[in-house]
């Protein structure tokens, strides 16, 4: 029978998802077979998984971590912000629609018997399901309903591991708070804190530790160092753009725009992990650089609104003129819609209906549908005949004259679009900076990096650094049987 333990944040961003990934790979090292769960994710930067569907990118690399492939059950509910107050709402892979953030509110409790079917179909499977809460287990105020902390392991009756991060500071205040603040019943299902994020002698901490197990009754694990190649690893969260290196310094420059709802933006990983290149993320308000050797728009999650707003920022101005002066643009799926003439969305897809004009620099028209393309693909790169692989997540049709100069082709189908000049080029496919020698021949340029490769080095490390600081079999001990 698979055995189960849930982590949970004191806040978002205290390295649960990290935790989760080093602790697959630890665990299946030692020959268990390992399943990621997170009930319900909030991100847009999602991945597609075997079966068929998209799950948040945070699974697909815990599921890598496994050692498995991704599944849509690992993350049964999806969440995609389309606006302040709204989002898409992905269940089981799929898209059912979108819908106002106080109406999924209201509703999300009809979503936990496909929670807990997914949870169960997982564990099946496994000999130990890992699984991630989202945000802060003390929102108390949205208790109600709640499928992704409490509310999902007190129905599965998942022992919690409570997670703070020391290096924000108040760590102490917030474990002791967040057992003040829950009810009872919720608090009996943790077993332990985790200290993570610690810098320094451990030592000093001695006390701390002491204290929160005193007033929570539960040990207190930890502290866990630190560990800086959490950096290398695909983020889900776009704050990660404020904090992962750019590789600054390199002689080639290439700028992307952040639009207010960019998505996949792992993406740009492989670029930032190359020596030779700079990539600089260039934020509302600031022009984009006139010493950019290539531009990339990014996708996005509502394309029609963060194109007016790449208009409000001036950013359609410098893209122009960064044509002008005859240097490449790359536009990655709702980043290529928008270097074509138009975008339609007769249904009312992304908000009113309407159509919005494009920049214009691809001969291309995109009609919008409710149709998600979502697959897996291995495509010829045909400016260089160079293979890749990527990915389809995508709303939407385009077609023009300049698609008679496609960026890929798969299995016979043609992909993307290229402009007369060969400056700008426009492609669905995301991912496909992972494929080293196409990125290396895209970029007319040679590097030692091997993007994947990097990728398991830094898996493998964290679960090292866990393994070498957390008592493993002590945690197994901790997991309660599935019900």
């Amino acid at each position: 029978m698979a055995k189960a333990l849930m982590f949970m944040g004191t806040g978002s961003d205290v390295g649960k998802t990290t935790i989760v990934a080093g602790l697959c790979r630890a665990f299946a090292d030692r020959g268990l077979r390992v399943a990621p769960f997170k009930p319900q994710n909030m991100s847009n930067n999602a991945a597609v998984t075997a079966d068929g569907g998209e799950i948040g990118r945070a699974q697909a690399l815990q599921a890598r971590a496994a050692r498995r492939e991704p599944l849509t059950a690992m993350n049964p509910v999806l969440l995609k912000p389309e606006h302040e107050s709204g989002a898409q709402l992905i269940v089981r892979g799929r898209r059912v629609g979108s819908y106002a953030a106080r109406d999924y509110w209201k509703m999300r409790g009809e979503l936990m018997p496909q929670v807990l079917a997914a949870y169960r179909e997982l564990a099946a499977d496994a000999d130990l399901v890992l699984v991630e809460g989202a945000g802060s287990a003390s929102e108390v105020n949205l208790r109600g309903n709640d499928i992704a902390n409490f509310g999902f392991a007190q129905a599965a009756q998942v022992p919690v591991i409570l997670v703070g991060d020391i290096d924000r500071g108040g760590v102490i205040a917030s474990i002791v708070g967040t057992f003040a603040v829950i009810a009872p019943s919720d608090a009996a299902l943790i077993r332990a804190s985790l200290i993570n994020k610690f810098r320094g002698d451990p030592a000093l901490f001695t006390d701390g530790a002491a204290f929160i197990t005193e007033r929570t009754g539960v040990p207190c694990l930890g502290p866990l160092p630190f560990f800086p190649d959490a950096a290398k690893l695909p983020a889900e969260d776009s704050l990660a753009l404020d904090a992962k290196p750019s590789g600054a310094g390199g002689s080639y420059v290439i700028a992307v725009p952040r639009l207010p709802r960019i998505a996949n933006f792992d993406d740009l990983d492989p670029l930032r992990a190359e020596p030779g290149l700079s990539v600089v993320v260039v934020e509302p308000g600031q022009a984009i650089p006139q010493a950019a050797d290539m531009i990339i728009l990014p996708g996005s999650k509502a394309t029609r609104g963060d194109l007016e707003a790449l208009r409000r920022f001036g950013w359609d101005i410098d893209i122009l003129a960064h044509h002008r002066a005859g240097k490449r643009i790359l536009g990655i799926c709702g980043g290529y819609q928008m270097l074509g003439r138009t975008i339609a969305d007769p249904h009312g897809i992304e908000g009113a209906p309407g159509t919005s004009a494009g920049l214009g620099l691809l001969v291309v028209d995109t009609v919008l549908g409710p149709t998600k393309e979502l697959r897996v693909e291995h495509a010829t790169h045909l400016a260089t005949g160079e293979a890749l692989s990527g990915y389809h997540m995508h709303m939407g049709v385009t077609s023009g004259a300049d698609s008679a100069r496609p960026f890929s082709r798969m299995a016979g189908n043609d992909d993307g679009a290229t402009s007369g000049d060969g400056l700008i080029v426009g492609t669905y496919l995301h991912g496909i900076f992972a494929s080293n020698a196409f990125r290396h021949a895209f970029l007319n340029m040679q590097s030692p990096v091997d993007y994947d490769g990097a990728v398991e080095t830094a898996i493998d490390g964290l679960a090292a650094h866990l393994a070498g600081h957390l008592d493993l079999d002590a945690l197994v001990d901790l997991a309660g049987e599935v019900a």
